[in-house]
């Protein structure tokens, strides 16, 4: 256990650790909503689905070129504002405009005009999300040079980010709800001109509605970031770097040595053995995760509830839900206090086994024999009971402001069983992003003190980022290929009972071996918090300091 104090200086204050994690929230809010807007392209707005595909995965490519060049622009940076708040500021505002242009497209123009209208405005969110996410990434890594007090930190700013996760998974039930953003008198009578009837009306009603809350609730979606995503920019506080030697002129006259020296810092992160192992590990967990993450929904609709969407209700959204809460308000807090224990290896060491049992216990949680089993023991005959008097009195209340859509329904009896391994798994995702920040931040130590200045927190933060971005294309892919694997067939009411057997066992293998293969990786990772502070103590001498 550390027995270290962390110094006055040292401690991040509370204005500022709260400005940090709304930025973070910001960071996973977009990518959040952007991922469920992005389905409506196909079911409203008439998109092909493989020109769907193109618009998913061409924007990453461009992503992939500009985190690097942002990073190296911000680490040499000089402004009497800082390295990274200019752009933090500037960004924040960019990315909550253009995310909420992205999306105001109308579904009658051609399919063509929408793609191209939704290519270019996604490069362009790219800009001003990159402009945002890769010096905020960087400001968290310099706002203290503590080594516990990095992961209360990101601890912290994770808390804060995981409350983007409890609201996503409701955007799917508020924007099929025609009573949440209904349809214009205008557009109704549009409809009703058509002399449709029947299932041609009913999809074309669904088609509009559809359009119409994806449009209203973007605007929302990139207010909030906008306004929420300047906070870090006016409040928050990173390294001194006045004096900071080395830095490289940025400007167009420079453009060809600034790549030269851009492609030189890369290089140089590369070899850094401690951050590769980091980027490793991350990319196996994450993307272990992210190659399932839309399996859950599938078994609780098509195993659970046998196809029937109207059954299933919003126990997917619940499902989603109650794992952020979990995340944000129990596993992160204590995996920050096993990490100031044992140190932040065995911290990531035990919260990836712990997620391991998680995966496996999901096999009993989504078993139907055994959740209709517990539904007739008494104890859940009385939850069923309970849950249902509750939401019978707040219904009026809900239905009152439009809130109807998040009621619960427990007629049929519920799931229940499902959410016991919620607390294991979000160990995974939990301790990932809060030991892996907090770890990279000491990496930035080390490569300051092995190539000296300028220090390459945005260099870091983009390639390790760029990392996970890479991985996630990969996995939405694999994703796909495993549900064609299994014999999935997206056009039937129902699945095969083989079909859903073998997806609950990838939904249980895969992320469960790219865990452990992390924790092979990370099993011998050295920078300790011994050799973290021992890092410290010679830069400090080295740049003259107190």
């Amino acid at each position: 256990m550390s027995n270290i104090k962390t110094a006055a200086k040292d401690k991040v204050p509370f204005l500022q650790k709260s400005a940090f994690g709304s930025g973070h929230l910001v960071l996973n809010l977009l990518p959040g909503a952007l991922a469920v807007f992005m389905f409506f392209l196909v079911t409203a707005f008439g998109m092909d689905p493989w020109l769907a595909g193109l618009l998913g995965g061409l924007p990453r490519i461009f992503d992939a070129i500009t985190d690097p060049i942002m990073g190296f622009i911000s680490d040499n940076t000089k402004s009497k504002w800082g390295r990274r708040r200019p752009y933090i500021f500037i960004g924040a505002i960019l990315s909550g405009i253009l995310f909420a242009l992205l999306f105001q497209m109308s579904e009658d123009n051609s399919v063509m005009f929408n793609f191209w209208y939704f290519l270019l405005m996604s490069l362009l969110f790219l800009i001003g999300n990159t402009m945002y996410a890769t010096p905020l990434v960087g400001l968290g890594y310099e706002m203290t040079s503590d080594y516990n007090e990095r992961t209360r930190l990101m601890a912290f700013a994770n808390i804060i980010g995981q409350i983007a996760w409890m609201l996503v998974p409701w955007f799917w039930v508020i924007i099929a709800d025609p009573t949440v953003f209904p349809l214009s008198e205008e557009t109704i009578r549009i409809i009703g001109e058509m002399g449709l009837t029947g299932d041609e009306l009913q999809k074309i009603t669904d088609e509009k509605l559809q359009a119409t809350g994806v449009r209203k609730l973007s605007l929302m979606v990139g207010l909030v970031c906008a306004v929420l995503g300047v906070l870090p920019a006016l409040f928050c506080k990173g390294i001194d770097s006045v004096k900071m030697e080395n830095r490289k002129k940025i400007s167009l006259n420079t453009l060809s040595s600034s790549f030269k020296e851009l492609f030189q810092g890369i290089k140089e992160v590369s070899k850094n053995k401690p951050f590769m192992k980091l980027c490793g590990a991350t990319f196996l967990v994450f993307n272990g995760f992210q190659m399932v993450a839309s399996f859950s929904f599938f078994i609780i609709v098509f195993y659970i509830y046998n196809g029937n969407y109207g059954d299933a209700g919003t126990w997917p959204a619940w499902f989603a839900s109650l794992t952020a809460v979990i995340t944000a308000f129990m596993v992160i807090p204590i995996i920050s206090k096993i990490a100031n224990k044992w140190g932040k290896r065995k911290a990531f060491i035990i919260s990836t086994v712990i997620s391991i049992i998680g995966y496996i216990l999901k096999w009993w949680g989504f078993d139907n024999s055994l959740n209709d089993k517990f539904n007739k023991t008494n104890f859940g005959e009385g939850l069923n009971s309970f849950v249902g008097s509750i939401f019978d009195a707040i219904n009026p209340f809900l239905d009152s402001i439009g809130m109807s859509w998040f009621s619960m329904d427990t007629s049929l009896g519920g799931p229940w069983l499902m959410f016991l391994p919620i607390p294991f798994m979000a160990f995974g995702l939990g301790g990932l992003f809060t030991l892996m920040m907090s770890m990279t931040a000491d990496v930035c130590d080390l490569d300051e003190l092995e190539n000296g200045m300028p220090r390459k927190e945005g260099t870091f933060g983009a390639i390790y980022w760029w990392m996970v971005k890479l991985g996630q294309a990969i996995a939405l892919v694999l994703g796909g290929a495993i549900l064609t694997l299994v014999g999935f067939d997206e056009g039937a009411v129902a699945q095969t009972t083989e079909t859903m057997t073998k997806l609950r066992i990838a939904d249980i293998v895969i992320p469960a071996v790219t865990a452990g293969i992390a924790i092979g990786i990370m099993y011998k990772y050295n920078l300790n918090e011994t050799r973290a502070r021992e890092i410290k103590v010679e830069l400090v001498k080295r740049r003259g300091e107190l």
